[in-house]
């Protein structure tokens, strides 16, 4: 019979470390807080001694969006449009904060053994293990 991934790993390896990187990655995203200083006020970009603000970036998507409906083979227009749109995404990634909420040092201990311990497993059920047979009888 066949392992995990048509291989001689453990299928039993295969679902041990399977759950053990669900709940450690699990508890390792629930232990993050994501905040953003995101608005239409917040400088985005800095050229000289202009900032950029996100509110602004959004008379050229208008523009864009007008030129888009009145001819769609303006390639000004998608330019307009797309770059942004880009500035705009860019902008929102750049103002995420990440931080760990306050954990001890067990609750840490415990993310780090079930995610890396799960991998390990997972990984070594994906491995050929080759079985050797002592002729000793």
């Amino acid at each position: 019979m066949q392992g995990a991934g048509g291989t001689s790993g453990g299928i039993g390896h295969f679902f041990i470390g399977l759950i053990m990187m669900c709940g450690g990655f699990y508890m390792l995203l629930k232990a993050i807080k994501v905040t953003s200083t995101f608005g239409f006020g917040y400088s985005l970009y800095q050229f000289g001694g202009m900032n950029l603000t996100s509110g602004m970036i959004m008379i050229p998507f208008m523009f864009g969006v007008g030129l888009l409906f009145y001819n769609a083979k303006n390639i000004l227009a998608w330019v307009l449009t797309f770059g942004s749109l880009t500035g705009l995404i860019f902008g929102v990634i750049s103002s995420i904060n990440f931080r760990f909420t306050h954990m001890s040092a067990f609750d840490l201990i415990v993310i780090l053994v079930l995610s890396v311990g799960g991998l390990g497993l997972f990984l070594r059920s994906l491995k050929t293990i080759d079985k050797q047979y002592s002729n000793s009888n």
